[in-house]
C-alpha cells in the first residue's frame, strides 16, 4: 500500500513483525553480538528468524539477514523468495542488501537507518538500484526509536566496560 506522497504505509502487522525482530536482536545482545534481528514473513507466516552471530560464530558474514535468508529459503524449498517481506532492526549493509536483491524478496521493512554502512537509502541504495535485475519495496522507520535505543545501549555499555573487538 502506498501513501499519496509516495511513501509506503506502515500497518500494524509491520510493527508486530518488527517487534519479533527486536526480540531476536535481544538474543544477539545476550550472546555478546551487536543487537540486530531479522524476521522473514511469507503469507503471514514467519519462515526465517535470526540475529547477528558474528562474534558467536566468528564469521564476518553471520549477519541476521543472511542467516534468516538461509532459513527462509530452506523453509519454502527455493532460493527465490518471491512474496516475502524481511523485517530488520537496522538498515542492511551492502552485503545484506545485495543478498536481499539476489533472494528476490518483495519487500524490506527496517527500523533505524545506518548512516555509516546503510545500503538501502542512507549511504547506498542497492535494493532500489534501477541497474539491477530486481528491486524491493522499502519501508523505513518502523519502531525506529526502539531499534536505535537497543544499539545505543549496547555500544554505550561496551564503551563503559572498555569492550570492543580487536578489529573495528
Amino acid at each position: 500500500m502506498i501513501h499519496p506522497n509516495g511513501e509506503p504505509v506502515v500497518d500494524s502487522s509491520d510493527e508486530q513483525y518488527m517487534r519479533r525482530a527486536i526480540d531476536a536482536a535481544m538474543i544477539a545482545e545476550e550472546n555478546g553480538d551487536v543487537p540486530i534481528g531479522a524476521v522473514i514473513v511469507y503469507r503471514n507466516q514467519v519462515i526465517g528468524r535470526a540475529w547477528n552471530q558474528r562474534e558467536q560464530l566468528n564469521d564476518p558474514t553471520a549477519h541476521a539477514e543472511i542467516i534468516a535468508l538461509t532459513q527462509a529459503a530452506s523453509s519454502i524449498g527455493s532460493w527465490r523468495l518471491h512474496g516475502c517481506t524481511i523485517y530488520v532492526t537496522l538498515e542492511p549493509c551492502p552485503m545484506c542488501a545485495g543478498a536481499l536483491v539476489l533472494g528476490r524478496l518483495d519487500r524490506l521493512v527496517y527500523g533505524c537507518p545506518d548512516p555509516k554502512t546503510g545500503a538501502c537509502g542512507s549511504l547506498y541504495d542497492i535494493v532500489r538500484d534501477e541497474r539491477l535485475n530486481h528491486r524491493l519495496e522499502v519501508t523505513s522507520g518502523v519502531l525506529a526509536d526502539e531499534c536505535a535505543a537497543l544499539l545505543q545501549a549496547f555500544f554505550r555499555q561496551r564503551r563503559n566496560n572498555g569492550g570492543g573487538s580487536a578489529v573495528s
